[in-house]
């Protein structure tokens, strides 16, 4: 049976990982991240605290679980804070990851590594995962960046791309566009949505789902894992709207440019998904089949 180390075990996929596996169970689990662990249920699993920033830590962790392959979740993925906080951003994004690859290599250990849509310019969307990248912020050119590093390294990879990943768990350090659309149009508090980009929104069940099958299969190489419904923002908050019943007066159609936001976003991203489908087995749910399953969710945390 093989070993998976999770890194950012606390975070919404970390901990959408640890729940798809308490389910499946093919593997054992070891869930990793700063902190005390914030995943509900401890049983059936190993929780370890480690700081991916501090090599030495790391090291010492990887070393005593001695993990078959790491899924490694863990970034600084606030694209204005790392416009502004550029060496943090660095150290999360690229170090980090150097760090790991060079203990995949000296370990044997098969790295799953989770990057962005952030990493094209948004001209040519939808992306298939041979596509010329070419990042507009920050953020997007270290997450290349740790691409570039892990293409170069010798032990197995595989680079998960995902966009705009939603999802509800107890105890969520931060929030994502659907529970932002539906907590503030349930209060009739306006809100601004950008009408002039474009995305295939991920539930996050649907990427933890990803980086498992791309560790049963022993994956190799680049896949695009994001939902598979292409639709402006905007259409996204009217969507959640349509779906809860709310009213949709609040919501004004706003262009990307009046934002003024420190950091640059592509116009139209989205992802075609015929390679992960066709070699994992990876299946998306659709836009709406994803707020159901996250309605249901929501009435169960409730009660």
């Amino acid at each position: 049976m093989k070993t998976i180390l999770v890194t950012g075990s606390n975070g919404l996929l970390g901990q959408k990982i640890t729940s798809q596996f308490l389910v499946g169970k093919q593997f054992k689990l070891v869930a990793t991240s700063r902190g005390v662990n914030r995943f509900p249920e401890h049983d059936g699993y190993i929780y370890a605290e480690m700081d991916i920033l501090d090599a030495e830590n790391v090291k010492a962790v990887v070393g005593l679980y001695k993990p078959d392959a790491i899924i490694h979740t863990a970034a600084l993925t606030n694209v204005d804070t790392c416009e502004a906080e550029q060496e943090l951003a660095y150290q999360l994004n690229v170090e980090a990851v150097k760090t790991l690859v060079d203990i995949c290599e000296v370990y044997n250990i098969q790295l799953v590594h989770l990057s962005t849509d952030f990493i094209f310019d948004g001209a040519n969307g939808p992306y298939d995962e041979l596509a010329a990248p070419n990042p507009l912020s920050y953020y997007g050119k270290t997450k290349l960046l740790a691409e570039e590093i892990i293409r170069n390294s010798t032990c197995r990879w595989a680079i998960l791309r995902t966009i705009i990943v939603y999802g509800i768990v107890r105890d969520l350090s931060r929030s994502n566009i659907v529970l932002w659309a539906k907590n503030a149009l349930e209060k009739g508090e306006p809100i601004n949505v950008v009408d002039d980009q474009w995305r295939t929104p991920t539930l996050a069940e649907d990427l933890a789902d990803c980086c498992l099958l791309a560790v049963e299969k022993n994956a190799y190489g680049v896949y695009n894992a994001s939902g598979k419904d292409m639709m402006r923002i905007v259409e996204l908050v009217y969507r959640v709207a349509d779906f809860w019943g709310l009213d949709k007066s609040p919501i004004t159609e706003i262009s990307s440019a009046s934002l003024n936001q420190t950091a640059k976003r592509p116009v139209r991203t989205g992802f075609i998904l015929d390679k992960a489908m066709t070699e994992l087995g990876y299946n998306p749910h659709s836009f709406e089949e994803g707020l159901q399953l996250l309605d249901e969710q929501l009435k169960a945390i409730k009660l």
